[in-house]
């Protein structure tokens, strides 16, 4: 097999450059973070997961632990699952919210 005549790369480095300088020519501005479409929406999950619905969401977790206490079979998952629902609910809404907003 022979290689490809000289000329041949050079059309191969254009093929590639060309359509990276007309893309970055027609680029526009982009504002992340200046976009509040969807502000409403999470701002009502917010209030639902800081408020009752956090409490309904760490109180059902909490009677399927115990359900499953019940039931005969120890685990100690059955006791930190639904802890580790009452910390994420309580206390990590703000934690993402504000991680996401550190870094747009």
């Amino acid at each position: 097999m022979t290689p490809p005549p000289p000329s041949v790369k050079g059309n191969r480095a254009r093929d590639y450059i060309l359509p990276a300088a007309i893309a970055v020519a027609c680029a526009g501005a982009a504002y992340a973070g200046a976009d509040t479409t969807f502000d409403p929406a999470l701002q009502k999950f917010t209030d639902f997961l800081e408020g009752s619905g956090g409490k309904i969401i760490t109180v059902l977790s909490l009677a399927g632990g115990l359900i499953a206490l019940a039931s005969g079979r120890f685990a100690l998952g059955q006791v930190a699952v639904p802890v580790g629902v009452g910390i994420g609910v309580g206390t990590g809404v703000p934690i993402v919210t504000s991680v996401v907003t550190a870094t747009i």
